[in-house]
């Protein structure tokens, strides 16, 4: 049986893994357990409901139908996506089975953003969001990460295995996970980035500064670009490029919802979920063919 692992249990994530379901597919649902639409009080400009219905309810009624079909769920944070050499994909930390067949990226968009002078400016002369992409050309160098959880340890993790020093700065917050190896740890609340062409150093609100090679943000959880990133995806913006069966660049890698673009509603979600569905469907069906 050919295995499935989605990423995001929003409206896209759970409208493909329906689809897929049905076909006789191993589905495994992987999320933080959060999404922007529980936030959502009231949708009324949804077909199929006579009265407004929380975005909440929404996705718990989306759960238990897929759930009904033998979709699996699992609660983690994903911060690495790798391509193996047969063309099957592995993630850490694993969840459900230890490889998959195809992937779908449907976490939304990310809305964080960081109000730190110099992130713009300093954007691929110093600054990156791509540890992996990025850590050959800081290698023997000191870099700083800028984040407090999971996803900022596992990128220092990728630059001190090349760089000569890795610091994680939480900009004023508390480390929400436990350091490894020789990372160092910097709580203080950040001012500026500076430097002339390049990055060349940070400097903190107590008017302190140390020297920094390069910058690497990862804030808050890895999202849906910055785990495509990670395969050399082709990305526009701060989308991840698709066809119109939302196949990204990358064989058996698909993408839907918010983070691939357009209109940001509920019902634009769920379309891209079925159209990725019946693309996987078919990648699968000629795999197979392949294979025989």
């Amino acid at each position: 049986m050919k295995k499935v692992l989605i990423v995001g249990s929003g409206p896209a994530g759970i409208s493909a893994a329906l689809y897929l379901a049905r076909t006789k597919i191993d589905v495994t649902v992987v999320s933080t357990g959060h999404s922007q639409l529980e936030r959502a009080d009231k949708i009324e400009n949804y077909f199929g409901f006579s009265e407004p219905i929380s975005g909440k309810e929404l996705l718990e009624n989306g759960k238990k139908g897929a759930e009904r079909l033998g979709v699996k769920f699992e609660y983690a944070e994903i911060v690495d996506l790798r391509l193996t050499a047969d063309m099957k994909y592995e993630v850490s930390p694993h969840v459900g089975c230890n490889v998959y067949d195809c992937v779908l990226l449907a976490t939304g968009s990310q809305r964080k953003t960081m109000n730190i002078k110099g992130i713009n400016e300093f954007e691929g002369r110093g600054v990156s969001y791509c540890a992996v992409c990025d850590a050959f050309f800081y290698r023997g160098k000191q870099v700083v990460v800028i984040g407090d959880g999971d996803y900022a340890l596992h990128e220092a993790e990728v630059l001190e295995q090349t760089s000569s020093e890795v610091t994680i700065l939480t900009n004023g917050n508390t480390l929400k996970t436990k350091l490894t190896g020789n990372i160092r740890l910097n709580q203080k609340k950040i001012c500026e980035l500076s430097g002339s062409e390049r990055l060349k150093s940070v400097r903190f609100e107590d008017g302190s500064v140390i020297k920094a090679d390069g910058a690497f943000i990862a804030i808050g959880a890895a999202g849906s670009t910055e785990l495509a990133k990670k395969l050399g995806a082709v990305i526009e913006g701060n989308h991840i490029k698709t066809d119109r069966s939302m196949a990204s660049s990358i064989p058996g890698l698909y993408a839907a919802g918010d983070c691939t673009g357009g209109l940001l509603q509920i019902s634009k979600a769920v379309s891209d979920g079925a159209y990725a569905a019946m693309g996987i469907i078919k990648y699968l069906k000629s795999d197979n063919d392949n294979n025989k």
